[in-house]
């Protein structure tokens, strides 16, 4: 598969997922968000969240008392340097190895690193390679 084009932003509104230990998770998830300079939307008693990311415990009312089951995500990096630190703070924050930073054979620059959430998650941070990005990202605006 030849890929000359991506495009991101378009196709998941958000993800959420239901954890275990939400102390934990909101530890792992800072730590990581932080690395990729992402920041923290919002949090409340039972959940946090950041850009299209909610993360709840199974008592959060969205939850329906219900965990999620092992999902992989995968974040965008700006590049190489950001997910060594992606790899990093998921090391020193409770994350478990399952891929050291490196190239990857999914196509030519793929350059990514996997590591394991608390609950056992595969969490990826990938930089395609140098390319020209249209926007940082997709700006909503409500009418009210």
């Amino acid at each position: 598969m030849e890929t000359t084009e991506l495009r991101r932003g378009r196709l998941i509104d958000h993800i959420h997922l239901v954890v275990h230990d939400l102390s934990a998770s909101r530890r792992f998830y800072e730590a990581l968000l932080k690395a990729l300079e992402v920041p923290m939307g919002g949090s409340g008693d039972s959940y946090f969240w950041a850009d299209e990311l909610f993360i709840s415990s199974a008592n959060s009312p969205a939850a329906q008392g219900h965990l999620t089951g092992r999902i992989h995500l995968a974040f965008q990096a700006r590049d190489h340097a950001m997910v060594e630190a992606f790899y990093k703070a998921a090391m020193e924050n409770g994350g478990r190895d399952n891929g050291p930073p490196g190239e990857r054979p999914y196509h030519p620059g793929y350059y990514a690193a996997f590591v394991l959430d608390p609950d056992g998650n595969n969490i990826e941070a990938v930089f395609h390679g140098p390319a020209q990005r249209s926007a940082d990202s997709v700006k909503i605006t409500f009418d009210r």
